[in-house]
C-alpha cells in the first residue's frame, strides 16, 4: 500500500507536501495524475468546487474525481457560488464565475433574481448583464441595476479621484496667459521661451516673456466627445468608459458627450448623471459602423481646436473605411485632438483590425489598448496637446 505523501510519515518536508498538494488540485485527482495525494476536509471542498467547473462533464462530482457537476438548476449554481466564495479570494471567484458563464452556459441563469444576489459582481458580468438586457425580466431588473450600480460605485471611488485631478492640471496647464502673477508663473516654459536671452557671464536667464498658468475653471472650456462601439467584444469598455464620461460630465470645465454606436448611433449625452443608465442604454452586440458614429460626433463639435475626440473600438469597420479614414483626417486638420482606443479595460491585449490601426496611425492618430489606470495620462495629455503616452505593448 502506498503512504500518504500528504501524512507526516513519508519524509517528505512541509514544502514538498505543499507542493505535491497543489499538484493534486491542479491536476483533478484522475488516475494518471501521480501524486498520490490524497485530500480531506477544506482541500476536500475546494476540488469539488473546481470539478464542478473544470472536470469532465459525466458523472457525480466529488472530491476524488472530477466532473461538471453544476447541471442547470439555480439552486446547485448558487450553493456553488456560495462555496467558491468561502475557498477562494475575489480576484479568483470573478476567473471562475465568468469560465463558468462560458464553459457551462450559465448566462441564462443570471435572469433569476436569486442568482443575482449569490454572484460576486465585477467588470465582467455587468458586461453579462448588459449583453441580457433585453432578455431579462422585469422581476430581475431591479436586482440587476443594483448589482451594476455596485460595480460602478466601485470603480468610480478607485477613478474619479486622480482623473480630476490629473485633468484639472492638464486644463490649468493648457490655458497660458502672456502677463501671470508670481505664483501662475510656469517656469519650465518661461525658460524654454527665454533661452535665447542668456548671459554667460552672470549664468542666468533674462525673461523679457513670462507664461503662466490660467485657470481653467475661470477661463478654458475643453470639449469631450466619446465614441463608444458597443459591439459584443467591448462590453468591458464600454463599462469604462461610461465611469469615466460620468466623472467628465461632472467636471464644469469639460463639455462632455458620450455616444454609442453598432451600425446605428445614440447620443447618451443627457443620461451622463448617471453611468447605471448610460450602461443600461446601451445594446451589447450587434455590426459596427465606425463612419455613420464618427459623422455625428463631427456634426456635434463646435469648437475644433479645443475638442478630444476618443474613439473607442477595435476598429473592424463595417461601414465605409476610406471615409472614416478622410473623416478622421478632416477632424484632425480642423485641430481636433483624436485618440483611438483600441480597448479601455484591464484585458490585456485585444484583437483588433491591424490594417485600420496602421491607416490611423499613418494619420498621426495612434491606435493602442488603454487601461483605466493610464487613461486620465492619455486625456491630459490630449488636452494639453502633446503626445499621448502611447504603451510599449503596441
Amino acid at each position: 500500500m502506498t503512504a500518504d505523501p500528504t501524512s507526516g510519515g513519508t519524509g517528505l518536508d512541509d514544502e514538498a507536501r505543499e507542493r505535491l498538494r497543489r499538484w493534486r488540485l491542479v491536476l483533478g485527482g484522475e488516475a494518471a495524475e501521480g501524486t498520490g495525494c490524497a485530500l480531506s476536509g477544506r482541500d476536500a471542498a475546494m476540488d469539488g468546487a473546481l470539478a464542478a467547473l473544470y472536470g469532465k462533464r459525466d458523472g457525480p462530482v466529488s472530491g476524488r474525481e472530477r466532473a461538471a457537476g453544476l447541471g442547470a438548476s439555480a439552486p446547485s449554481v448558487a450553493r456553488w457560488l456560495g462555496d467558491i466564495r468561502t475557498y477562494f479570494p475575489s480576484s479568483v471567484v470573478q476567473v471562475m464565475q465568468r469560465d463558468a458563464i462560458d464553459r457551462l452556459g450559465l448566462a441564462a441563469l443570471l435572469l433569476e433574481p436569486e442568482m443575482l444576489e449569490a454572484v460576486e459582481a465585477d467588470v465582467h458580468l455587468v458586461g453579462t448583464l448588459l449583453s441580457l438586457n433585453k432578455a431579462m425580466p422585469e422581476t430581475t431588473k431591479e436586482t440587476a441595476r443594483a448589482v451594476v450600480r455596485k460595480v460602478v460605485e466601485d470603480l468610480e471611488k478607485r477613478l474619479a479621484t486622480r482623473t480630476r485631478a490629473t485633468l484639472t492640471g492638464a486644463l490649468d496647464r493648457s490655458a497660458r496667459i502672456s502677463r501671470p502673477r508670481h505664483h501662475d508663473i510656469d517656469w519650465n516654459r518661461t525658460i524654454a521661451a527665454n533661452l535665447k536671452h542668456y548671459l554667460p557671464e552672470y549664468r542666468t536667464i533674462v525673461p523679457e516673456r513670462l507664461v503662466g498658468y490660467g485657470r481653467a475653471s475661470q477661463s478654458v472650456k475643453k470639449e469631450v466627445v466619446l465614441c463608444i462601439d458597443q459591439s459584443g467584444s467591448m462590453a468591458a469598455s464600454v463599462v469604462y468608459a461610461s465611469v469615466f464620461g460620468a466623472v467628465l460630465a461632472s467636471m464644469r470645465s469639460i463639455d462632455t458627450r458620450l455616444v454609442v454606436f453598432d451600425t446605428a448611433v445614440v447620443d447618451l449625452t443627457d443620461q451622463l448623471d448617471d453611468p447605471v443608465d448610460v450602461l443600461f442604454g446601451t445594446q451589447l452586440g450587434g455590426g459596427t459602423d465606425i463612419n455613420r458614429a464618427l459623422a455625428y460626433c463631427q456634426s456635434q463639435i463646435t469648437r475644433p481646436a479645443e475638442t478630444v475626440l476618443v474613439l473607442i473600438s477595435d476598429l473592424y469597420e463595417g461601414g465605409i473605411r476610406d471615409e472614416m479614414l478622410k473623416r478622421v483626417a478632416a477632424m484632425k486638420a480642423s485641430g481636433v485632438q483624436f485618440v483611438a482606443l483600441l480597448a479601455l479595460s484591464d484585458e490585456g491585449a485585444p484583437a483588433y483590425d491591424r490594417e485600420h490601426a496602421a491607416a490611423l496611425a499613418a494619420l498621426g492618430a495612434p491606435a493602442f489598448a488603454c487601461t483605466p489606470d493610464l487613461f486620465p495620462e492619455v486625456m491630459a495629455a490630449a488636452i494639453e496637446k502633446r503626445p499621448v503616452p502611447v504603451p510599449d505593448t503596441v
